[in-house]
């Protein structure tokens, strides 16, 4: 697995939320270091910032010249929970940078993980929130359009629905988007109802959980819902944004995962890549704020996609809101009805 990062990472500093602390880049690194101490082959990449063109196919102009402004003139807020430093707009473009570095990797035929911060997946095309500046996962998608792939998949399993990547295509039937998260929870977006618009309609993909969930409801999300829509769209690339807010000993999140639940999500992405003929997955670090169960989850997801296999998750049917979601979605994809 190639791993994309910069130690850039670690300098901006968001003072209205302390738990998206500096230090969560090198416990994240740290899950990496570990994996590669177990076996996984780990090769480290650097980055560069994401050009302007990169990053205008996702974000408006205008407020990436804001926030480069704001940056330069030493920081401020953007929402109630999201503020830059002077560093902020540097470590921002670097992030998207590693993933679109990912991205290369991933089409080369190597999965590639991009461990940066801060998160990006609640970043809207003019809007920044939930300590994201820039939506990272959403720029790696569009560089692998402009790079000739047609359908692209986004795998959501942060605890926090991504409002922003699902914003940013939620018309667009050329990229799927999948979310498993806590609800009703922050952003409060993400419910079985959002589909998508237009065109789109139907490649919104959300499986709102309740508090409290454990790998069992997950398991069901995965290969009730998430791995048949995958066969039948058939993504040629699937990007993940990987947060491990859903972790049990998250301060912020409410679920009930252990770190090896990671570890099977990433194997079984790997095994339906290879199965249906995509590339290797390119992973996005977005939240996590146990430094622990974020170094832990990070090894667990590395080693899990070094070994593509199908999970040994066991249970009769789907929870109930597993259940509520395929119904939803079941005029949309012939494998949910």
């Amino acid at each position: 697995m190639h791993v994309y990062s910069d130690p850039a990472s670690e300098r901006h500093v968001n003072y209205l939320a302390g738990v998206e602390s500096p230090r969560r880049f090198p416990a994240a690194l740290a899950g990496a270091e570990e994996a590669e101490r177990a076996g996984a082959r780990v090769e480290w990449r650097s980055c560069e910032p994401a050009d302007e063109g990169a990053l205008a196919r996702v974000h408006a102009p205008a407020y990436l010249e804001y926030l480069r402004e704001l940056s330069a003139a030493g920081g401020g807020n953007l929402s109630l929970d999201t503020a830059m430093d002077a560093d902020s707009w540097e470590t921002a473009s670097l992030a998207s940078g590693a993933a679109l570095g990912a991205v290369e990797s991933a089409l080369s035929g190597e999965p590639a993980f991009a461990i940066v911060r801060p998160p990006g997946h609640h970043a809207g095309a003019a809007t920044g929130m939930g300590f994201c500046l820039l939506n990272h996962v959403a720029v790696a998608a569009e560089h692998a359009r402009a790079r000739g792939v047609e359908r692209v998949t986004i795998l959501d399993w942060d605890v926090h629905h991504g409002n922003g990547t699902q914003d940013l295509f939620y018309d667009d039937p050329h990229v799927l988007y999948l979310s498993a998260h806590q609800s009703p929870f922050y952003p409060g977006t993400g419910g079985i109802g959002e589909v998508g618009e237009r065109e789109g309609r139907g490649f919104t993909v959300n499986v709102p959980l309740p508090a409290g969930s454990g790998e069992e409801a997950y398991a069901a999300a995965f290969t009730e819902v998430f791995l048949p829509v995958l066969r039948e769209f058939g993504p040629a690339l699937i990007l993940i944004s990987a947060g491990y807010d859903a972790h049990a000993s998250d301060p912020l999140g409410g679920m009930a995962l252990e770190s090896a639940a990671f570890g099977r999500f990433a194997a079984s992405l790997a095994a339906l890549a290879r199965e249906i003929g995509a590339a290797s997955p390119a992973l996005v670090l977005e939240g996590g704020y146990s430094l622990g169960a974020l170094t832990a989850g990070v090894a667990a997801t590395i080693l899990g996609m070094g070994k593509p296999r199908e999970a040994a998750w066991e249970y009769t049917g789907g929870p109930r809101p597993v259940a509520a979601a395929r119904k939803s979605l079941a005029s949309f994809w012939e494998s949910l009805g």
